[in-house]
Formats: structure tokens, C-alpha cells, sequence
């Protein structure tokens, strides 16, 4: 029996690998400093919550197969110690997920925006027309229980990120999935924490590139010149397809897509969502749906978890929730949502929650991002910046960087709680931006703000 022991076993999306191996029949054990909810109860359930917290090298033995290191697990971590004295095998999440997957077709989703929702696409459109495959994405989504899943399935589906993999592999989790069908939906700087100028991260994707093994195929996005120009300069071995924003009228707030003789309503919306299903049926293809297969499927696709997720709705106004947090994907989200609605007006507030938005050399990257609300807002936490250990941002330097003078700034929930209860929403969608919570802002209790409800 194969045997995997996990250092810090309670992350996201480790947590998920780890129940989804022990599904697969190998003995997974695992440890960590602190788990917290939902990864404890999911451990918990799956029969691997660790009996203590904490670290201790008695767990490490010399007939472990191998080690996975987690993301939050520092190099004197005393495990990692072990296991290296051992010479056992170290993976991170990425590098396992390839060693899992060599015999398979692997599919990988990259780029600055789009990821998650492109990934949940391909992923909706192969469970409906019952293809077997395996899977990782960084959501929880509608008809998986899980967002990790290992067998033997011939195909899998990875979400890409640019994140660096573990303490001791400091290169982007997506250089190591080595896929045979790949994605890039475009180059928008972000992690400026790990990449300090943006030649340093757009160079991850060209390196992204030069690694997919010659005549593999590579899904772009055409209208993104940034992008073009890397593929243009990298991936000449490559099949090359571009997409572009597919065929599509919106009538009634309900937008219909056509792909040659076939068209579908779709409950999502926006040009990113649209240039996000194209790259998906790309992939699908690739895979072996047609084009008509494939539209039947997305219909009934709602979206990724807090992806323009629709909160609550009435006849004149609708509330939603967006992971939008990169300036790239503000941007996006807000000119989705006039589009759609050009008639209504838009109150939006965004909160800066990440590392790179709560920098001020960073904070310019936003400028105009919030321009086509009506009513435009920024909420950020006092207490995000002390645990970050970064400088207090100055209401005066937010309204500069964004270039509006008549932006709302809060870092109080109660201030932000009053000012969206004194708002009229006839006619009129709210938008709330964050990877974040709002200081605990309760969403379900918004959908007292609709017209209707008074």
C-alpha cells in the first residue's frame, strides 16, 4: 500500500488532496501547527485529522513513499528535517499532482484572471457528458463534493497557479504540470509580494510555455496583446489556438452565445465569462465534445463560488458577490456588469484584502478600475494591515490612486453597513469586490436592501 504523509495537512486545498488520496486507498497521515474550519471537520470525517497539533519527527519514518509539503510549513520545520535525512521523497502539491497524473491527459488552466471559473466550465461540460476525470481547482463548486479528486480516471484538470509551490520549491505551481492540452486566458501583474516587477511574473508564463513538450497544444487568448506577444515568442513548437469573444447578443439581461450552428441561453455573463466558456469549449473539444454537446452542458453552468454570485434579485435591482480583488479582474467584473445592465445603475465597493492591494506602490495599477460605477466605494481593514505588518493607507492616497475624488472609503463594517442601508436600489445592482469578508459582513441579510422587500 502506498504510503503519503502530509506537513501541514489543514491547507485549502492540501487538505482536499489528502482525502482524496486516502479515497484512492493509500494510509494518509498528516500534521500541522493549527487546522481550522472546514478542512477539520472534512479531516475529521475522512478518519486523517492529526490525534495532536503541532510538529513531531517521531511521525517521519523511512517506509513513507512520500512526503507532501504544504505551502505554510517553514524549511526547520522539524518533519521536513527528518524526511530529508531519510532522503525520503519531497513533493509539493504540484509536483505530487504530476507524479499522480503521468499517465494521464492533463489539462492545465493558466493566467492572471479567469482560472477558476474556465476550470469549472471544462469541468461542468465533462461531468454532463459523462467523461471520467480527475481534478483540481481553487473553489468549491456546485455538483463536486470535493475540490481535489485522484483515480484512475484518464484525463485531469488542474487549475494552474502562479503561486510558488512550498518553502523549499520556490517556482510557480503551474511550471510543474506539464500539460498536453494547456490554457492561458492573460498576463495581468499580481503577487507583487513574490514577483517585484511585472517582466519578473510575465517571465513565469514564458517559462510556462517553453516547458510544454513540442506539439502539445496551447489555448490563448487572442485579445490580450500582452499575452499574444509571449506566445508569439515562446511557444513556436506549439499547436497554437487563439480565442476571441464568441458570437453573442444580450436581451432582457440574459445573455445568448453562438458557436457556428448552434447557440445557447447562459445564466452567467460579461466578455470574460464569454472569453472564459470559448477557451472551455476549446479544451472540450480537444477532448472530444462537439460544439453542440458542449452548449447543451453550459446552460445549466451558475458559475464558481463568489463569481458574480448572484446574492438576491428582484425585478429592478440585483446584488452581487464577486472574488474580483486584482485590478485586472475589478475591471472585468465592472464593465460585465454595466453591459449587462446598461439601463440600471451601479453602486460597487470594493475591499482591499490582499498583499498587493494594500500597497501603496501597487494601489496605481487600480486607477479608473472603479469608474463605471455610479456610486463608487473602498473598504479596507485596519486589522489586515497590522497582521501583514504594512504601513496605514490614507483615505486622501486611495480616492488618488483610483482617480476619484467622489469615492466612499471605509475601514469600519458598521460605517459600510450604514452607508449601503441609506442607498436607494431602484433601478439600481450593488457589486461587492473582495477575496475577503468585510469584517464579517453578513451577505445573505443584504437581500433586505431590495426594493422589494420595503
Amino acid at each position: 500500500m502506498t504510503k503519503v504523509h502530509f506537513i501541514a495537512i489543514g491547507g485549502s486545498v492540501m487538505h482536499q488532496l489528502a482525502i482524496a488520496l486516502k479515497n484512492k486507498g493509500y494510509q494518509v497521515t498528516g500534521s500541522d501547527d493549527e487546522i481550522f474550519e472546514p478542512a477539520l471537520s472534512n479531516l475529521r470525517h475522512a478518519g486523517i485529522l492529526p490525534a495532536t497539533m503541532g510538529w513531531d519527527a517521531q511521525r517521519i519514518s523511512a517506509d513513507l513513499d512520500a512526503v507532501i509539503l504544504g505551502m505554510h510549513a517553514r524549511e526547520d520545520n522539524p518533519e521536513l528535517i527528518k524526511a530529508r535525512e531519510l532522503g525520503l521523497k519531497i513533493y509539493s502539491f504540484p509536483e505530487y499532482i504530476y507524479q499522480e497524473s503521468q499517465q494521464k491527459t492533463r489539462v492545465a488552466v493558466g493566467g492572471s484572471h479567469g482560472k477558476t471559473t474556465t476550470t469549472a466550465m471544462i469541468m461542468h461540460v465533462l461531468q454532463q457528458t459523462k467523461v471520467n476525470f480527475d481534478y483540481l481547482v481553487g473553489a468549491k463548486l456546485e455538483g463536486f463534493s470535493q475540490s481535489v479528486n485522484i483515480t484512475d480516471a484518464p484525463i485531469i484538470v488542474c487549475e494552474a497557479d502562479e503561486y510558488p509551490a512550498s518553502v523549499i520549491e520556490k517556482r510557480p505551481k503551474f511550471h510543474f504540470l506539464h500539460p498536453q492540452i494547456a490554457v492561458l486566458t492573460g498576463i495581468a501583474w499580481d503577487h507583487i509580494n513574490v514577483f517585484p516587477t511585472y517582466e519578473i511574473y510575465k517571465e513565469q508564463f514564458a517559462i510556462f510555455i517553453r516547458d510544454i513538450q513540442p506539439g502539445m497544444v496551447l489555448i490563448y487568448n487572442s485579445s490580450d496583446e500582452e499575452l499574444v506577444e509571449v506566445v508569439k515568442a515562446n511557444g513556436e513548437n506549439l499547436q497554437l489556438i487563439p480565442y476571441a469573444l464568441p458570437e453573442h447578443t444580450i436581451e432582457n439581461g440574459i445573455t445568448k452565445v453562438t458557436f457556428g450552428e448552434n447557440s445557447a441561453n447562459l445564466l452567467v455573463f460579461g466578455d470574460h465569462n464569454l472569453l472564459n466558456m470559448h477557451a472551455a469549449k476549446l479544451v472540450c473539444n480537444q477532448l472530444g465534445i462537439k460544439d453542440a454537446d458542449f452548449l447543451k452542458a453550459i446552460q445549466s453552468f451558475k458559475g464558481a463560488a463568489k463569481r458574480l454570485e448572484l446574492i438576491a434579485a428582484d425585478d429592478t435591482c440585483a446584488i452581487y458577490r464577486d472574488f474580483a480583488h486584482a485590478p485586472s479582474k475589478v475591471k472585468a467584473t465592472m464593465e460585465a456588469t454595466q453591459h449587462q445592465f446598461p439601463n440600471r445603475k451601479l453602486i460597487a465597493i470594493l475591499e482591499l484584502h490582499t498583499y498587493s492591494s494594500l500597497n501603496a506602490d501597487f494601489l496605481d495599477q487600480y486607477y479608473g478600475a472603479l469608474d463605471p460605477a455610479t456610486i463608487a466605494g473602498v473598504y479596507y481593514s485596519k486589522h489586515a494591515l497590522e497582521i501583514k505588518r504594512m504601513p496605514d493607507l490614507s483615505a486622501d492616497l486611495i480616492a488618488q490612486r483610483f482617480g476619484r475624488n467622489d469615492l466612499h472609503i471605509f475601514n469600519n463594517r458598521g460605517k459600510l453597513e450604514n452607508f449601503l442601508n441609506s442607498q436607494s436600489y431602484t433601478d439600481t445592482n450593488l457589486l461587492l469586490m473582495s477575496s475577503g469578508t468585510y469584517d464579517g459582513l453578513d451577505f445573505p441579510k443584504l437581500a433586505a436592501l431590495l426594493p422589494s422587500k420595503h
